[in-house]
């Protein structure tokens, strides 16, 4: 629902009144949230597939007791699958059912599955949604990724009697601050939590001023992802076939391209390979018309397998990475990267994926929604700061070309590898909450 808490705890009644207005609201908004998501199936027909999920309904049985974990995004997905991968190794058998919210976090999600797994779209938070979910699912206990509150689905697991965990859970000064507004609502939401399993002591020390009644420090799960090794390997042969230096600009938001392509522009020939890879996929054909507009030659990088790229490709200024799942590559393929989201006032995108390939990280100077882990990778070499996205540009060609590339790429593969152990830690937690019955006391109906 929002990244934003607030502090204080409500009086029940204001509780209960603020919960019952936000009820009300999302019932009259129904019609239109599903018109929202029919019309961005448009570009993502996923979107309109399984819409009964979206109203907390199911088709056919399954079996309860399985552990429910949401992850709304591909983001949280992929944090989430090392988690898994931790709950597995302790726990053979472990049957999972995995929820989300948007299309790439759902394709993601279906290739962790595995025999009696299951997965579905996260309902839409009214009331009734949520009691036919639980009512559907049964799971034992569900565990959240990072920062999905939603008030109603909370009320309802605890009214089923289903204990509920953040996990690595992160919240912002900024975003607490802006959560004020709603403490009543939110508060009890974030309470409901039968504990928080904090990325760093300053997100457990605000998750514990919004009201979470137990949050400890584990780390943060990102740390414990192995980009594939296959996408690796052929990154870097690619970067051998090139000959010449490679600039990626990972995971770029809205009102990012535009000022780094100007600024790309106004190089000198040759250029560096500017790798563009925007965040969202559905921005791909966006972007693509930005690049046709700036008088950059440009290819996609949709339009070849897993060959090496074709010959006008090594001859391009830059290559849009319109595929979805090749970050590893791109990160390989790059002698350093930009990272996207902190060049405007967005809050950044994970840097680590970056550095576990090896690629230095330039950023922007918006990375509140990753600070602990951008000031850690200062602090150890592995990335830069910069003001404004010129100035990145410039500091990144001097990495890439520069006698210091190699000594970068040493300290971003460092960075790295000292800060994991999270998944261990939290699947440990989790375990020892998951009842050995699954909870049973949801009523029908809604």
């Amino acid at each position: 629902m929002t990244r934003g808490l607030a502090p204080g705890p409500a009086p029940r009644w204001a509780a209960g009144l603020a919960r019952s207005a936000y009820s009300l609201l999302l019932r009259l908004a129904t019609p239109f949230y599903l018109a929202r998501l029919w019309w961005r199936g448009r570009a993502e027909p996923v979107y309109r597939s399984h819409w009964i999920e979206r109203l907390g309904g199911l088709d056919g049985t399954v079996p309860p007791g399985r552990l429910w974990l949401h992850a709304v995004s591909l983001g949280e997905t992929r944090a989430a699958a090392a988690l898994i991968d931790a709950l597995r190794a302790q726990r053979p058998g472990l049957r999972l059912l995995l929820t989300h919210g948007t299309a790439t976090g759902r394709a993601a999600g279906a290739a962790l599955l595995r025999e009696g797994d299951g997965q579905a779209w996260l309902p839409y938070d009214t009331p009734g949604a949520v009691r036919r979910f639980l009512h559907a699912h049964r799971p034992a206990l569900g565990v959240v990724m990072e920062t999905e509150i939603w008030p109603n689905l909370m009320a309802g697991a605890r009214a089923a009697g289903v204990p509920m965990v953040l996990a690595n859970a992160r919240l912002s000064e900024r975003s607490r601050a802006k959560g004020e507004r709603l403490a009543a609502l939110l508060h009890p939401a974030l309470a409901g939590f039968a504990c928080a399993l904090a990325q760093t002591e300053a997100d457990a020390a605000r998750l514990r001023a919004s009201g979470a009644l137990d949050a400890e420090v584990l780390g943060n799960l990102k740390y414990d992802l192995a980009p594939p090794a296959e996408l690796v390997e052929r990154g870097r042969r690619w970067r051998q076939s090139l000959g010449r230096a490679v600039v990626l600009a990972a995971s770029t938001r809205e009102g990012e391209e535009m000022p780094l392509l100007r600024a790309w522009r106004a190089l000198p020939a040759p250029r560096p390979l500017l790798l563009l890879v925007p965040r969202h996929p559905q921005r791909f054909d966006e972007v693509a018309q930005f690049l046709a507009d700036s008088g950059l030659s440009s290819l996609r990088r949709s339009g070849w397998g897993k060959e090496v790229p074709p010959p006008e490709a090594a001859a391009a200024d830059v290559w849009l990475g319109d595929t979805l799942g090749e970050m590893a590559l791109y990160a390989a393929l790059a002698d350093v990267a930009l990272l996207g989201g902190s060049w405007a006032p967005l809050g950044g995108q994970n840097l680590i994926e970056l550095a576990a390939c090896a690629c230095p990280v330039v950023m922007g100077p918006h990375t509140f929604n990753f600070e602990q882990a951008a000031e850690l990778a200062l602090q150890a070499g592995a990335a830069r700061r910069a003001g404004g996205i010129q100035e990145g540009v410039a500091l990144a060609l001097t990495l890439a070309t520069g006698p210091e590339r190699e000594a970068a790429s040493q300290r971003a593969l460092a960075f790295a590898a000292a800060h994991r152990g999270a998944a261990a830690r939290m699947a440990n937690e989790i375990l020892a909450r998951l009842p050995a019955q699954p909870a049973l006391r949801v009523p029908a109906g809604g």
